[in-house]
């Protein structure tokens, strides 16, 4: 991803616990936070003894060794496939600018930025894989951000995590209540979130979702996002050999 101002709030928007570097990666380590945060990613060039390095630091934070790989870097995927690391995850990160999302207000009532996020909002997020140690993530943030609430018959009915990094605000964490989808929460939500971040002078709102959410995904294509880049994680449970 050569989009330095995305890749920039791709990792300050939703951060690790804890960064050291390897040559030319960057390991994350996530204290249970997913694969984003527990990752390495190449900064620069890499050599073979940065490799090495890169996996010894996620044996030594009791991490597997995975790595977070942009779809444009043929040569470290060849070097992690030589190396019998699998492919999981593929993601798309899409982008829309915040303009096209604030062109007419949300229906009152229907979505609310709040911080801290609610109980409520926290049992929607664990109930869909997003528990205390994702949550953890969110409270790491030292940019603007907020949670986003989205309501609909009276009801709770979705949450959602946004913050902004220079002039790109990224949502994270996505949820819906699963009997309370196709309601239009979700792109309430999104709006909701395009109009926070058109406040403190964001100009883009990306977001990232795997390849295998094919409802979401067009549901982003419906309400004009682009696809703008797209991930991989390589990872080898038994560690390096």
């Amino acid at each position: 991803m050569n989009d330095t101002g995305l890749r920039a709030a791709f990792q300050a928007t939703w951060p690790a616990a804890e960064y050291a570097d390897a040559g030319g990666f960057r390991v994350g380590c996530g204290l249970g936070g997913g694969g984003r945060v527990s990752c390495a990613m190449a900064t620069g060039p890499w050599t073979e003894a940065d490799l090495h390095e890169a996996v010894g630091l996620h044996q030594r934070w009791g991490q597997r060794p995975m790595f977070l790989v942009f779809d444009d870097d043929a040569l470290l995927i060849a070097a992690l496939k030589a190396r019998a690391f699998v492919r999981e995850s593929p993601t798309v990160v899409m982008e829309i600018p915040v303009a096209v999302l604030t062109d007419s207000p949300v229906p009152m009532l229907s979505a609310f930025t709040i911080w801290p996020p609610l109980a409520i909002q926290r049992e929607i997020w664990s109930a869909g894989g997003i528990g205390p140690a994702r949550q953890a993530v969110m409270e790491r943030v030292s940019d603007p951000h907020i949670s986003i609430m989205g309501r609909v018959e009276d009801r709770v009915a979705g949450t959602a995590f946004a913050a902004v990094h220079g002039p790109v605000a990224m949502v994270h964490a996505i949820e819906t209540d699963p009997t309370l989808r196709r309601r239009g929460v979700a792109g309430r939500m999104m709006r909701q979130a395009a109009f926070w971040a058109a406040d403190r002078g964001a100009e883009r709102l990306a977001l990232a979702v795997t390849r295998a959410n094919v409802n979401a995904l067009a549901l982003y294509e419906r309400m004009g996002f682009q696809e703008v880049a797209g991930y991989t994680y390589y990872a080898r449970p038994e560690g390096w050999a």
